[in-house]
């Protein structure tokens, strides 16, 4: 579901405190991307979670429709749940220029771009690994590590 709307959108923790990514906390690529957003968010707004942690297990009460896989991205923002290549676009718009343009370009079909993101999530472990196997991750800063839920 490309913009599933959450049970109780009033007691939603991820509406009150800003927008949410949840990501496979064991993927190289994952990692990398998490770290590039950082990077890219000037204003410091987008908070990250791993699919595998309790934040994430808490917010499925309120978004069932979270996968339960880990072969998919989540970005909750505004009471609002998007999937896949629909993540990228609409968390375009806290990024720097030129990567806030993308936000235009979220009413693009998902089906269509989700075809690429399926190709890239079955490749990503072959091509980027795992972490905490030949990976090393930068280590957040003070700044960066209040950004990071469980």
């Amino acid at each position: 579901m490309p913009d599933a709307q959450p049970k109780n959108p009033e007691t939603s923790e991820s509406s009150a405190q800003g927008p949410l990514v949840l990501y496979d906390g064991v993927c190289g690529l994952c990692s990398r991307t998490v770290v590039w957003l950082i990077d890219h968010d000037p204003q410091q707004v987008l908070r990250f979670a791993p699919l595998q942690g309790t934040t994430t297990a808490a917010l499925r009460a309120t978004y069932p429709d979270i996968p339960q896989n880990l072969d998919s991205v989540v970005l909750i923002d505004g009471g609002r749940m998007y999937l896949r290549s629909k993540v990228f676009l609409y968390g375009a718009r806290y990024l720097t220029r030129p990567w806030r343009w993308a936000y235009a370009l979220r009413w693009l079909p998902g089906p269509l771009l989700d075809l690429g993101y399926r190709l890239v999530a079955a490749l990503r472990y072959r091509i980027w690994g795992k972490i905490g196997t030949s990976q090393t991750c930068r280590i957040p800063t003070v700044a960066d590590q209040c950004r990071m839920l469980p």
